[in-house]
C-alpha cells in the first residue's frame, strides 16, 4: 500500500456542520465514509466519529472529539485551494469568511491574480487562489 498523508481536522461537535459547508462551497467536493456516534457513544449521538472529505483529489479527515481540549485550529496550518476562476475564489471567500475572520483580503497579489486567506467560522484556515506563480 502506498503511503497517504491527509490533513486531520478535529472539532468539538461541529464536524458535521463543517462538512456540509465545505461540500456546499466547492463544486468538486464530496463527503465520503461518514460515521456518526450512536446512542452508545462514546461521543454524543449524531456527532462525527470519523468522516472523509474529498476536495478535488485531496482527502481531508474530520472528527468530533468527545474529549474537551484547550487548543483549536491555527492559521499556521491552512488548506490551500487553487480554483479555476476568480468567480470561484470570490464565491468560496464569501461562504468561508461568513462568521469567520479575514486574514488577507480578497485581492490581486504578486503571486496570484485573485487570492484571499480566511479562517472560517469553525477556525479552519483557508487560502483561496486562482493559479499561483509558485
Amino acid at each position: 500500500m502506498a503511503m497517504e498523508v491527509a490533513p486531520f481536522l478535529m472539532f468539538e461537535g461541529a464536524a458535521g456542520e463543517a462538512l456540509e459547508l465545505y461540500v456546499s462551497v466547492f463544486e468538486d467536493a464530496e463527503a465520503l465514509d461518514v460515521r456518526r456516534y450512536g446512542d452508545a457513544g462514546p461521543g454524543p449521538a449524531g456527532t462525527i466519529e470519523h468522516a472523509v472529505l474529498r476536495l478535488g483529489e485531496q482527502r481531508v479527515r474530520l472528527i468530533d472529539s468527545y474529549v474537551e481540549h484547550e487548543f483549536g485550529f491555527t492559521p499556521a496550518v491552512s488548506l490551500f485551494v487553487e480554483l479555476d476562476s476568480a468567480a470561484e475564489v470570490d464565491a468560496a471567500f464569501a461562504a468561508l469568511s461568513a462568521g469567520g475572520r479575514v486574514l488577507m483580503p480578497l485581492d490581486a497579489y504578486p503571486f496570484s491574480s485573485r487570492f484571499a486567506w480566511v479562517d472560517d467560522r469553525f477556525g479552519v484556515s483557508w487560502q483561496l487562489s486562482t493559479q499561483t506563480a509558485f
